[in-house]
Order: C-alpha cells, then sequence, then structure tokens
C-alpha cells in the first residue's frame, strides 16, 4: 500500500482531484483506478480491460497559447484530472504536469506514451520559488550532486520550470520507462508520514538502506552526505523520504537518483523552520553544531573526521560556485545571498578543510 499511494498526489491537488471525481479524498484505490496512468517509475496502471498497446505513441502537441491555458487550469484541475484520454499522476502537492518535449514543442502523453519532463509553473502564494528552485538545481550541480538538466521557460505571464526525468531514457523516438521508488515506498512508509516527527524515515535509515541495496555504496552513501550538507547550506527544510529516491537502472543495478525538488524553503518564512528529518540530534537547521556532524557520521556508518572533512570542503565549494551561478530574476540574487550567509555562518562553526 505505501508504495501505491506513494505515486498519487497529496495535500490540496488530492482534495480537487477527489472532488472532482466525487470519491473519498482517503480512497487510495478509486484514485488509482480514475488518474494513474504515466507516473513515477516504470509501473502503468490501467482500469480493468483497457487495452494497453505499447507502441501507442499519441500527443496532444500545444502552442504556446494552449500550453499557457494548461498550466493555468492546473490550479482548479490538478494533473488535468478528468480530462479525456489523459491518465496522470505525481507525487506531492504543488501543481505539476507530466509532459513530453519534442522537438522543441510541448506535448501531452494520451494513453501509453512516456513523458520526459515534469513541468512546475510559479506558485502565487511563493514569491519566484521558479528561479528559487532554478538557482539550487544550478548550485548542486556545480557542486557536484547528482542532479536532472531542467529549463526556465515563460508561457504568457506564467513562469515555469521543466526538469528532465531521471527516470525516463529517451532511445531515438522512444522514450523507455526506468522503475524508481522514493525513499518513503522502499521503507514501506505511506506518504501522509513522510516527515520523520510523523514516523517518517530519519537519517540513519536512509544511509541503511543505501548501504543495503546500491550497487554502489561508497559512492552513493557520499553522494547522499553531500545532499545533507547542501540542503543544510541552502536552507532546505523539506528534505524528507519523498525527496530521495532510488532508481532500478536498465542494467539491473540499483543507485541512488538524482536529486531534486531542491529548493531554499527558509526564503519563506512562513514555512516550517523545523527540518523533515533531523540533523544529529538537531531539528532546527540554524543550531546545528559540530556535535551534530559527529552524530550523524555515526547514523550514516562513516567514520568523523571524513565526515567533518567533506562537509567543509562542500561548504567552501558552495560558496566559490555561488557568483558564477547566472541569477536571471531577483530572487535569484535573494537566494544567493542567503545561502552565501548560511555558508558563511556553517563554516565558522564546522571550520575549514584545510591545514
Amino acid at each position: 500500500m505505501p508504495f501505491f499511494s506513494g505515486v498519487l498526489p497529496e495535500g490540496r491537488s488530492r482534495e480537487l482531484i477527489s472532488r472532482i471525481f466525487g470519491v473519498s479524498e482517503t480512497n487510495d484505490f478509486a484514485l488509482l483506478e480514475r488518474i494513474v496512468g504515466e507516473c513515477a517509475g516504470a509501473v502503468r496502471l490501467l482500469p480493468e480491460g483497457t487495452p494497453h498497446d505499447a507502441n501507442d505513441e499519441q500527443m496532444r502537441v500545444l502552442d504556446d497559447e494552449e500550453f499557457a491555458r494548461t498550466l493555468r487550469e492546473l490550479r482548479r484541475r490538478p494533473l488535468l484530472a478528468g480530462s479525456r484520454g489523459l491518465r496522470l499522476s505525481l507525487a506531492g502537492a504543488q501543481d505539476k504536469l507530466p509532459i513530453r518535449i519534442v522537438d522543441g514543442q510541448v506535448a501531452l502523453p494520451l494513453g501509453s506514451p512516456a513523458s520526459t519532463h515534469i513541468v512546475k509553473p510559479a506558485v502565487p502564494d511563493f514569491d519566484g520559488i521558479v528561479f528559487n528552485e532554478a538557482f539550487c538545481l544550478a548550485l548542486a550541480a556545480a557542486v557536484g550532486l547528482p542532479t536532472t538538466a531542467f529549463i526556465v521557460g515563460r508561457a504568457d505571464d506564467i513562469d515555469y520550470l521543466a526538469v528532465e526525468r531521471f527516470d525516463r531514457s529517451v532511445d531515438g523516438e522512444r522514450v523507455v520507462r526506468i522503475h524508481q521508488e522514493d525513499f518513503c515506498q522502499a521503507l514501506g512508509i505511506p506518504p501522509e508520514r513522510k516527515y520523520q516527527a510523523e514516523g517518517g524515515p530519519n537519517l540513519r535509515r536512509c544511509f541503511e538502506l543505501l548501504r543495503t541495496v546500491s550497487a554502489a555504496p561508497v559512492l552513493d552513501l557520499g553522494a547522499l552526505l553531500d545532499a545533507v550538507v547542501f540542503n543544510l547550506a541552502i536552507g532546505n527544510n523539506d528534505a524528507h523520504g519523498k525527496n530521495i529516491a532510488l532508481l532500478h537502472r536498465t542494467d539491473g543495478t540499483t543507485r541512488l537518483a538524482p536529486f531534486y525538488d531542491l529548493v531554499s524553503t527558509v526564503s519563506y518564512p512562513e514555512l516550517a523552520r523545523e527540518m523533515a528529518m533531523r540533523l544529529g540530534g538537531q531539528r532546527i537547521a540554524d543550531r546545528v553544531a559540530p556535535n551534530d556532524l559527529h552524530r550523524l557520521s555515526k547514523e550514516a556508518g562513516l567514520g568523523a573526521p571524513l565526515v567533518v572533512r567533506r562537509a567543509a570542503e562542500l561548504l567552501e565549494t558552495t560558496l566559490a560556485k555561488i557568483d558564477e551561478i547566472e541569477k536571471p530574476h531577483p530572487i535569484s540574487e535573494r537566494v544567493a545571498a542567503l545561502v552565501r550567509d548560511r555558508v558563511r555562518m556553517l563554516l565558522g562553526r564546522f571550520g575549514s578543510s584545510g591545514p
């Protein structure tokens, strides 16, 4: 059940979709039956008796005006629920839509086709969140974290971020689904318990999972450690178990998936100050101290000197790379300044990696 409920939308999106179909918001199976076709990973769900044609590549290409209208529609009809021919589902509460980009044009998959990107339009309640996430993704890539490629665009007056799907592989004109599961799904935890304070995974369980299933545990444990420090640096307090994933690659191996949903949540004072997962013994990011890194090293099964040194190195690299990242919007500049101050504060607290 945690796996299948984990492919469904959450929060306001789930509530609106339930109303559209006239089913209970808590009825996972009813929602799976009505909307889940194209979703995360290599799974497809179709109503009984529906023909399945793996070669069905029907697309609805959208011109600029139609694309803008579609993005506006997401506010009242998440995932375009109820639209004829569409069976789309993505986890999370934010408005988003799976699309395929074909020769620079946006298209909606009808029937069997797999999407190539996830598009996230601007959110009125959170000023400049598209540019916030774009900056954080670009900075993560610059410091060496595995991330996905993205495009920042504008449809009419709507800014959007289109993120390339890491659970899809493009082979000529064919798009292949690659299976993935987020850490909550892998650990059998339902999405409503994704936060540690509500019974969700903690960092110890995340590192243990990677050590158990990864085909390259040394590399993946190091990458996860880097991500923990990077999220601390940018002030991403929403790094919960559904925002980390495993990728079951076509060669039969399992690896840590590229990182996604990297946002400086502390840029929005109305959002929670508590981290989704404790770092060491601390829930408040600004209170993380050197002893919390030592506790993290025990939870991760890594040596304390290595963890402290690697954290300092990543923070120094982050500070050096901030000015290199393009900042096309005032929000980009604001987030960059905030991250710069946070990194300097953390370096002052943890010390430098140098002699």
